[in-house]
């Protein structure tokens, strides 16, 4: 396989193994004008994603012939997780830093909001 995050590694008795090369991946999400997602893998300012989507979709199981698969894809799932929820709280209308009865009656107060239109045009009728 040649993949740019994939290392062949060489033993003392001559086996040979394939192994992750970095940890070191940032996990970038953006809407790009659908309802979910794109999710983008930076490896020192380079894009990688291309080189993870080959190493997840290969015919071959990844973990069965990577030794340290499954710590790495633990590790990207974490900050992919991570990447979305810091997108979606960015594009979230409710305010920063609030308690849960202050989000409540801020929840409330939008929906008001959103619905006076409504509640005049019925009540005028």
């Amino acid at each position: 396989m040649n993949n740019p995050l994939i290392e062949i590694v060489t033993d003392e008795s001559g086996n040979t193994t394939y192994k992750m090369k970095t940890f070191d991946i940032k996990v970038i999400a953006r809407l790009t004008g659908g309802l979910a997602p794109t999710i983008t893998y930076m490896h020192q300012d380079k894009d990688v994603t291309d080189d993870i989507r080959a190493i997840r979709f290969h015919f071959e199981n990844p973990a069965s012939y990577i030794e340290n698969y499954a710590s790495f894809q633990r590790m990207l799932y974490e900050r992919e997780q991570r990447a979305v929820n810091e997108l979606y709280e960015s594009i979230s209308m409710k305010p920063k830093n609030m308690t849960t009865g202050k989000q409540v009656l801020w929840s409330f107060f939008v929906f008001l909001l959103i619905m006076t239109p409504i509640f005049v045009i019925v009540w005028t009728k």
